[in-house]
C-alpha cells in the first residue's frame, strides 16, 4: 500500500478534507485537515477515519495508523 492510495481514498470518501500521509507499506501517519472533523471529539474523529480504513486493516494491507487532526487555520499556522 502506498501513501498516495490512502490519501486519494480518504479524500474521495470524506469530502472537504485534506489528508497528508507519511509512511508506506502497512504503517501510516495521517495529518487530517478538516474544520468539520476538528470540531468533533477525538474518538468521533478517529471513528470517521477508521470506518473507511477498516477493510484494509482487516485484510492486513494497513497494520498501524496514527492520526493528527487540524482545522484549516491550525494547519496554516503550522506550515
Amino acid at each position: 500500500m502506498q501513501a498516495v492510495e490512502v490519501k486519494s481514498f480518504l479524500e474521495g470518501k470524506l469530502p472537504g478534507i485534506k489528508v497528508e500521509v507519511e509512511g508506506e507499506g502497512c504503517n501510516f501517519q495521517l495529518n487530517v485537515i478538516s474544520d468539520e472533523l476538528a470540531a468533533l471529539s477525538p474518538v468521533k474523529r478517529q471513528q470517521q477515519i477508521y470506518s473507511h480504513l477498516n477493510p484494509w486493516i482487516a485484510d492486513g494491507s494497513i497494520h498501524a495508523v496514527t492520526m493528527k487532526f487540524f482545522s484549516s487555520a491550525a494547519w496554516a499556522e503550522r506550515t
